[in-house]
C-alpha cells in the first residue's frame, strides 16, 4: 500500500511539473484580447513590479508593414517570454518567436540584454481603415525550474491608426523598391508577382497563409537594382486568401492574393 501511495504522489509531482514547465516554448490566448487571467503558470495576478511595453508606429497605412518590439523588464528577469495578438492584420515573427494561430509566443524563454528582454515583430495592417490594437503580456522568470517567485504583467494595449495611403508622384521619387500586385487576381494554379528594387539588397520574398504561417519561399537571395517577375506554383496549396511578403534591405512590403481551385 504505501508504494502505491509513493506512486500517486509521484504521479501528481510529474503532472505538476508537466504543468507547469509545458509553456517553455510559448503559450497563447494569455492577452487581453482573449484573457484577463493573464499567464496564470507564473501567479494568479499580474505584477507591477514587471514592466511590459509594445513600441512601434502610432500610424500605419492600409497593408503596410511595420516593425514593432515588446520589451520586458523587472521583476527576476533571469529569462522571458511573451504572447502577442492584434485585432486585425497580421503578425510576422522576429527572432525567439513564432506563430501559433495568427498569435505569437516565444520558441524558449529569452535571456535578458541590459536587463530587458526584447522580442521583435512586424505587423502589416489590414486593408481597411480604422483603429487596430495589439496586445501583449510578458513574463519574467527565475528560471529555477520551481513554479514560485516568477512574475508576469500586461502591457498597455497599442492602439494603431490605419490610415488611407498618400499618393506620392514617381516624378518626385524616380526611384523607389515596389511590389506590384499579382496577376492574375484570383488565380489557379499559378501567378506572376512582379517586384523592383532600387539598390542591391538581399532580398526575400516569401508567401503566408492568412494566419501568418510561411507556405513557399520564392527568392532568398541578393539582387541588383532592376524590375523582377516570378512565377509562383500553387499546386499544392489549398484555396483561399494568401500574403506574400518581399524585403529587401530595408523595405518591406506585403500585398494579398487569392487562390481559388
Amino acid at each position: 500500500m504505501k508504494n502505491y501511495a509513493y506512486l500517486f504522489v509521484l504521479l501528481l509531482i510529474v503532472a505538476f511539473s508537466i504543468f507547469v514547465y509545458a509553456f517553455q516554448s510559448g503559450i497563447t490566448g494569455r492577452t487581453k484580447k482573449t484573457d484577463t487571467t493573464g499567464c496564470y503558470c507564473h501567479g494568479e495576478t499580474p505584477s507591477t513590479s514587471v514592466v511590459v511595453s509594445i513600441n512601434g508606429p502610432d500610424t500605419l497605412t492600409i497593408n503596410e508593414t511595420a516593425t514593432y518590439t515588446v520589451t520586458i523588464s523587472g521583476g527576476p528577469l533571469v529569462r522571458g517570454g511573451t504572447d502577442i495578438a492584434v485585432s486585425s492584420g497580421i503578425l510576422f515573427p522576429g527572432d525567439g518567436l513564432k506563430n501559433v494561430g495568427g498569435e505569437l509566443t516565444h520558441t524558449e524563454p529569452k535571456a535578458p540584454i541590459n536587463s530587458i528582454v526584447t522580442f521583435e515583430f512586424t505587423y502589416t495592417a489590414p486593408d481597411t481603415t480604422g483603429d487596430q490594437t495589439i496586445y501583449a503580456n510578458g513574463n519574467s522568470v527565475n528560471y529555477n525550474q520551481q513554479p514560485s517567485g516568477d512574475q508576469w504583467n500586461f502591457a498597455d494595449n497599442k492602439i494603431i491608426h490605419v490610415q488611407s495611403p498618400t499618393f506620392v508622384s514617381n516624378e518626385i521619387l524616380p526611384n523607389l523598391f515596389s511590389l506590384s500586385q499579382n496577376y492574375p487576381n484570383p488565380f489557379n494554379p499559378s501567378t506572376k508577382i512582379r517586384y523592383a528594387i532600387s539598390q542591391t539588397a538581399f532580398t526575400s520574398l516569401k508567401v503566408y497563409s492568412i494566419l501568418g504561417e510561411e507556405v513557399a519561399t520564392l527568392i532568398n537571395e541578393e539582387k541588383t537594382s532592376g524590375i523582377y517577375e516570378i512565377n509562383f506554383d500553387a499546386t499544392n496549396l489549398t484555396s483561399g486568401t494568401y500574403i506574400y511578403r518581399l524585403q529587401a534591405g530595408d523595405y518591406v512590403e506585403t500585398r494579398k492574393m487569392i487562390l481559388l481551385k
